[in-house]
C-alpha cells in the first residue's frame, strides 16, 4: 500500500510525495483523509528546525495531527463501520518516514481506538477538534480557573475565549500585538497590551509561546494569581524571583488533550454551541501543500490553513 503524503525531508524542505503504508491489523482502520489542518505552533517548529529534541521525532517526517476523513476499511476487531466519518489525531503508519504526527496524507492506517467519530456535516471544521480539545483541557477540570486574561488571539486564544464564555464566566480580556489579529472577537475585547494598565489579573493564559513575556505577565498578576502556559516553548523559561515571591505566583503547564476533553468538545461542536468553521481562514488543495505551509507560517491573517485532499 502507498499513499500521497506531505513529507518534510529536513527543515524547510517540504513536498508532496508517495510513501509506503504499513498493512492494517485486525484492530485498525484505514481512513481516506478529506481535510487536514496545519499547526502554526509545533509543526512550524519542525519546519523551521527550532523544535528541541522530542521523543519519536526525526526526518523524513509526515506532519499533521489535525485531520478528518472517512473510514474505507475496518479490521474485524473494530466497531467502526466503513463509511463512518472520523477525526484522526495523527498516524504512525509509514514505511521509511517518521509519523510522530502523520495525519497529512491522503490515506492513513491507525488503531480504531485512536479515532473519534464525528458528524460528516462538520466538513473541514472536523479537523479542528484537537485544537478545541486542547483549549478545553487547559480550562476544564478540578482546581482550574478560567482565564481573565488571554495572551494571543490566534486560533488557540480564540478557542480559550469562547470556552470561557460558554462556561458562564465573565468575558476575558485578550491581548495581541498584531492589529490584524485584534479583530474577530465576539463577546470579549481584544486589545494592544501596551494600552493595558491592569495589575490584578487572577488567571493569565499564555497562548503565544513567547517565553520572554513571562516576567511581564508575572507583574500583571494579583497576589496568589496563576499563569497557565498553554503554548509550546522552545526557549528556557526564566524570571526574577522577587516579583513572583511577592505575589505568591503559581505556574501551571497545560499539555495535550485527553479522551474526556475530546468527548466534551465534540458535544459542544455538534450541538452548535462551539463554532469552529469560522476559524478556517484559508483552504488550499493538497497538491499545493508547499505553498500552503508557507502561507500558514508567514501570513498573520491566516488563523487556520486547511489542506483539501478530496482532489488528491
Amino acid at each position: 500500500m502507498h499513499t500521497t503524503a506531505v513529507l518534510l525531508q529536513a527543515p524547510g524542505q517540504l513536498s508532496l510525495a508517495q510513501v509506503g503504508l504499513t498493512a492494517p491489523g485486525p484492530a485498525d482502520v484505514v481512513v481516506q483523509i478529506r481535510h487536514s489542518g496545519i499547526s502554526t505552533g509545533t509543526e512550524k517548529l519542525f519546519y523551521t528546525g527550532a523544535m528541541p529534541p522530542f521523543p519519536g521525532m526525526g526526518f523524513p517526517l509526515v506532519p499533521g495531527y489535525e485531520a478528518a476523513g472517512e473510514v474505507v476499511e475496518a479490521g474485524p476487531e473494530t466497531d467502526i463501520p466503513v463509511g463512518t466519518h472520523v477525526f484522526v489525531p495523527g498516524a504512525n503508519c509509514y514505511d521509511g518516514a517518521f509519523g510522530l504526527f502523520g495525519a497529512a496524507a491522503q490515506t492513513v492506517t491507525t488503531a480504531a481506538a485512536r479515532v473519534t467519530r464525528i458528524d460528516a456535516g462538520l466538513g473541514a471544521a472536523g479537523a479542528l477538534l484537537a485544537l478545541a480539545a486542547t483549549a478545553r483541557h487547559a480550562i476544564a477540570g478540578p482546581g482550574k480557573a478560567v482565564p481573565d486574561l488571554i495572551v494571543g488571539h490566534g486560533t488557540l486564544g480564540r478557542l480559550l475565549a469562547r470556552l470561557t464564555i460558554l462556561a458562564g464566566a465573565p468575558a476575558p480580556t485578550v491581548w495581541d500585538i498584531d492589529p490584524v489579529r485584534r479583530t474577530g472577537g465576539t463577546g470579549y475585547d481584544v486589545i494592544d497590551p501596551t494600552t493595558d494598565t491592569r495589575r490584578d489579573y487572577r488567571s493569565i493564559y499564555d497562548a503565544s509561546g513567547q517565553s520572554a513575556l513571562l516576567p511581564d505577565l508575572i507583574g500583571r498578576l494579583a497576589r496568589g494569581g496563576e499563569i497557565v502556559l498553554a503554548g509550546f516553548y522552545t526557549e528556557p523559561l526564566s524570571f526574577a524571583f522577587p516579583p513572583a515571591f511577592m505575589r505568591e505566583v503559581r505556574l501551571r503547564i497545560s499539555a495535550e488533550w485527553q479522551p474526556a476533553d475530546m468527548i466534551a468538545t465534540r458535544a459542544l461542536v455538534e450541538s452548535g454551541d462551539l463554532n469552529l468553521a469560522d476559524l478556517i481562514t484559508h483552504t488550499m488543495p493538497a497538491a499545493q501543500a508547499p505553498a500552503a505551509y508557507r502561507t500558514a507560517f508567514t501570513d498573520t491573517a491566516c488563523l487556520k490553513m486547511i489542506l483539501d485532499w478530496n482532489a488528491a
